[in-house]
């Protein structure tokens, strides 16, 4: 198994370990044109709007009123540096911060401790940079793989009863997700990846699981892919999420052709309130 995206803080699923007393750091955020401007514009569109994200060891204050309440403090951190904190407004009010302004780690650990507010445990942000789109565009289905449906239920039943249960908890593919690929082998499906419109954006969420007798093909790689080609001529952007010490995770993500965008961290569910 290898879990791409976990269940998320939206209540799919258990929550990520929480990590108490850390804060990930923040520094000089710059323009990331690798990626597409969906990526781009769900993540850091408020912080831009805002003015140049140019500060240095510092994350761009963000105050939004729309954010869930299980969302209403979330970091971001991209891999070019920087970061943007977005937060509700009480809880704005609770750590002591103003839309616009910047803090940096140092003072961010200590409003979140003064606050009595932990963060859950960060995600690792993977997607296809937009050079790779015309590649899986171009791309051939392999012939082992396919899309899944109702037709192939029995085949997913035979699937998930010799699956772990670990990795059908953690990896959260379903059959009746909004796109569903599988590859077959030896007449018997081997590897399925599904994914499902993230939080009603135009991001589509991932993961995949390989029985373990079929590891080591690169079934994987392929069904993700397929999947990913499919979804982005569907208008949607295919993202990889995975704790950052998921080493296996990690490596497929970047064998997939995924490049690491940002963590992303959101305060945990419990601390909330």
């Amino acid at each position: 198994m290898i879990k791409l995206q976990g269940k998320d803080h939206l209540g799919h699923g258990p929550a990520r370990a929480h990590v108490r007393g850390e804060v990930p750091a923040c520094g000089a955020l710059t323009t990331v044109p690798a990626f597409s401007g969906t990526v781009i514009g769900h993540w850091l569109g408020s912080a831009v709007r805002q003015g140049p994200l140019d500060a240095a060891d510092a994350c761009r204050v963000v105050v939004d009123p729309t954010l869930p309440p299980n969302r209403r403090v979330m970091l971001l951190e991209a891999v070019a540096g920087g970061g943007v904190l977005s937060v509700a407004p009480d809880m704005a009010a609770r750590l002591e911060v103003e839309a616009g302004a910047y803090i940096d780690r140092a003072r961010l650990a200590a409003a979140m401790q003064s606050a009595s507010l932990e963060f859950n445990g960060a995600d690792d942000l993977f997607y296809f940079p937009v050079a790779e789109h015309a590649v899986l565009a171009a791309e051939p289905v392999p012939a082992l793989v396919r899309p899944l449906g109702e037709d192939d239920a029995d085949a997913f039943a035979a699937f998930e009863s010799s699956a772990p249960a670990a990795d059908l908890d953690e990896a959260f593919v379903e059959l009746d997700h909004w796109l569903v690929f599988g590859a077959f082998a030896h007449g018997r499906l081997a590897c399925v990846a599904s994914m499902y419109p993230w939080s009603d954006t135009r991001l589509a969420d991932l993961g995949v699981i390989t029985l373990p007798a079929f590891r080591g093909r690169g079934l994987a790689r392929k069904t993700v892919r397929a999947l990913s080609a499919r979804a982005l001529a569907l208008g949607y952007e295919p993202q990889y999420r995975c704790q950052p010490d998921n080493h296996a995770s990690v490596a497929l993500a970047r064998s997939c052709g995924l490049s690491l965008f940002a963590t992303w961290d959101v305060v945990r569910p419990d601390d909330d309130g």
